[in-house]
């Protein structure tokens, strides 16, 4: 298969979305095909040999790279502005692996403590057993603070741009000024936002991550994650990141940063940790989520201004105690929401039920459009009560030191009719008193 490479920058994103990655010769299939297969073949043993040096383009093995996948990376890395991008298994696979690609036991990095639950298990249990320190940057802490939290050892910042499911809006350019006055990158995870509202790159960022399970795919048809490398961190200035500036024993002694440049990062993570960890996608994964890219743009419009019609709904409503939203001009996020989202966000919105506990599970069992769901970022609605859920075995204090109320509801907009969403969530919160 011919190499993929980029089409014309001047395209606006909502044209990328649909053009980008495949792109067809005379008489090629218009949509982009599914190459299911493990293997390849080549005409000469030499060029296989090539490929194994990392001295010639091509696919060895689907572990490490495959057609359809890549026309799909190449897709997302033009939707992020990035110079290139490298598929995963799941979000979980594109945090773990942003992070290992560039720390190793006896390291730590620094995180905001907004991130999604998942992750935080992850960085702080997972990781700590492989001797990876995660520090957290807590609410209420100064910059001085911040900056006592790095040392020598200290390898990346990390954040979300918008929190799962604390709706918090990162301070991606304050950050990244932070990172970098300590030569380490900023990593994003830009899940919640995607590209069509927030490219991290242009405020700064240096690595972008995503959960594609989410927004991309859109759909709940495929788990799946991405990371992006934005090309512009110097790796050997830094002085930090012997794994990218010194010889690769396994690759007969391969410097990415001088043999790939711009693309050190990426390609490191794919010849070594993908080949090593294996938790590659599968073509009909890429399949599906390519799928779902071509209609990025239009949802995350309709996901938005749903969103915003159904915050300002709820915000008026009496059975309502709070909202958290951060396209409403009452949230304490509403400047960043502006600045790094052009003043819209995702679908999700987190509320509280007047009445606690049992008046928010109440409401939500009088949903019949909304669905009950463990996931967000679908094109259905759907809603979750935490408390009663997913955290239902900790007491009201717990919940609370947590930061997730008794009667918290998180609620994922979809993109139905926005009045027959309200309809129905008017129907529900009629019944908890």
């Amino acid at each position: 298969m011919k190499a993929v490479t980029p089409m014309n920058s001047n395209y606006k994103i909502e044209t990328k979305c649909i053009q980008e990655g495949w792109k067809p010769e005379n008489g090629e299939a218009r949509v982009l095909p599914i190459f299911q297969s493990t293997t390849y073949k080549y005409e000469s043993g030499e060029h296989l040999g090539k490929l194994f040096d990392l001295e010639a383009d091509g696919h060895m093995y689907t572990r490490i790279s495959n057609p359809t996948v890549a026309c799909v990376e190449e897709k997302i890395a033009s939707l992020e502005g990035g110079v290139g991008a490298m598929m995963l298994s799941s979000g979980q696979a594109a945090s773990m692996s942003a992070v290992l690609n560039i720390a190793n036991s006896g390291d730590n990095f620094v995180c905001s403590a907004a991130i999604y639950g998942g992750t935080t298990n992850l960085f702080a249990v997972t990781f700590k057993r492989l001797g990876i320190e995660v520090r957290f940057v807590t609410p209420g802490m100064t910059d001085d603070d911040i900056h006592a939290l790095f040392d020598d050892r200290t390898r990346l910042v990390f954040g979300e741009t918008i929190a799962n499911p604390a709706l918090d809006v990162f301070d991606i350019e304050h950050f990244a000024g932070i990172a970098h006055s300590h030569n380490v990158p900023l990593v994003i995870d830009n899940t919640f936002a995607t590209p069509i509202l927030c490219r991290p790159f242009e405020f700064g960022a240096d690595i972008v991550v995503h959960s594609t399970t989410k927004y991309m795919d859109g759909h709940a048809t495929v788990v799946g994650g991405v990371i992006v490398d934005g090309g512009k961190f110097d790796w050997e200035a830094a002085g930090k990141y012997p794994e990218l500036c010194t010889p690769d024993e396994s690759y007969h002694g391969v410097v990415y940063t001088k043999q790939f440049g711009a693309a050190a990062y990426i390609t490191k993570a794919r010849v070594q940790l993908l080949r090593d960890m294996g938790n590659s996608p599968q073509p009909m994964a890429a399949f599906l989520l390519n799928m779902g890219l071509e209609t990025l743009a239009l949802r995350m419009e309709r996901h938005s201004d749903n969103a915003l019609a159904v915050a300002k709904y709820l915000e008026a409503h009496p059975n309502v105690s709070w909202v958290n939203y951060p396209a409403l001009e009452s949230s304490s996020d509403y400047e960043k929401c502006k600045k790094y989202l052009g003043g819209r966000s995702c679908g999700v919105i987190s509320f509280g039920v007047r009445g606690g506990r049992s008046a928010a599970m109440k409401f939500m069992n009088s949903l019949e459009l909304a669905s009950i769901v463990v996931h967000v970022a679908d094109a259905r609605t759907s809603v979750l009560h935490p408390a009663s859920t997913t955290h239902r075995q900790l007491t009201d204090e717990q919940l609370v030191n947590a930061g997730i109320g008794a009667d918290l509801v998180r609620l994922s907009v979809g993109i139905e009719n926005v009045s027959d969403i309200i309809a129905d969530i008017d129907n529900a919160l009629s019944k908890v008193n």
